[in-house]
């Protein structure tokens, strides 16, 4: 699904790690699989990005699912780089969000519908280093039963550069994250209607 970062001169799994579920969801909150997806292997290239600069991804179709959308990132450790870190441990803070709209119960809306690509900035104050960046569209046209949320993941490889000294303090693992009975992964969206949407996982750092 995801596959690219939106620039025109990207091509498909240039810096997104490739997997071998195709368009497929994960829905074992607690699987290795949730980190990158179904067996990520390394992209061969690492993009730079400017810390406060505007970076996404892309995806390959568009997003059809009702839902909504989580961007973390996690620094690599010394030693390591984009393309080896594996994302374990408690290493990822989330940077970017796109939720639901409601109205009180009238209605609830779903920004991320039909779109094939998301941006959103890199923290200015972000520290340079390698990290993985991570998207998750959580599809709940199916999250009235447990494990019934589909997971479309997908993790791109950047370095970041600047001036920007800062790094998140408060940081979660993925798995980890999530258990699965989040008001905002376990719920009916149809009816009755939510009246109000929980977006799961950590406030986003800026």
């Amino acid at each position: 699904m995801f596959d690219r970062f939106p620039e025109q001169t990207t091509t498909a799994y240039q810096y997104v790690r490739p997997y071998t579920n195709m368009n497929s969801p994960v829905t074992d909150v607690t699987s290795k699989d949730f980190t990158c997806n179904v067996g990520a292997t390394p992209a061969p290239g690492i993009a730079w990005a400017k810390a406060g600069s505007t970076i996404g991804f892309a995806s390959d179709i568009p997003i059809s699912h009702p839902g909504v959308i989580n961007v973390y990132m996690a620094k690599a450790p010394s030693g390591q780089t984009a393309a080896t870190y594996t994302g374990t441990g408690n290493s990822w803070f989330k940077v970017a969000q796109l939720s639901a709209v409601t109205d009180g119960g009238n209605s609830i809306k779903w920004p991320s519908d039909n779109i094939t690509s998301f941006t959103f900035t890199i923290p200015s104050k972000l520290a340079s280093g390698d990290y993985l960046v991570r998207i998750e569209h959580i599809a709940l046209h199916g999250a009235s039963t447990f494990g019934g949320a589909q997971f479309y993941i997908s993790c791109g490889q950047i370095h970041v550069f600047g001036t920007g000294a800062s790094s998140p303090t408060s940081l979660v693992s993925i798995p980890g994250v999530y258990n699965g009975n989040e008001p905002g992964i376990l719920l009916n969206i149809y009816w009755p209607i939510p009246v109000t949407y929980t977006q799961p996982g950590p406030a986003v750092w800026s």
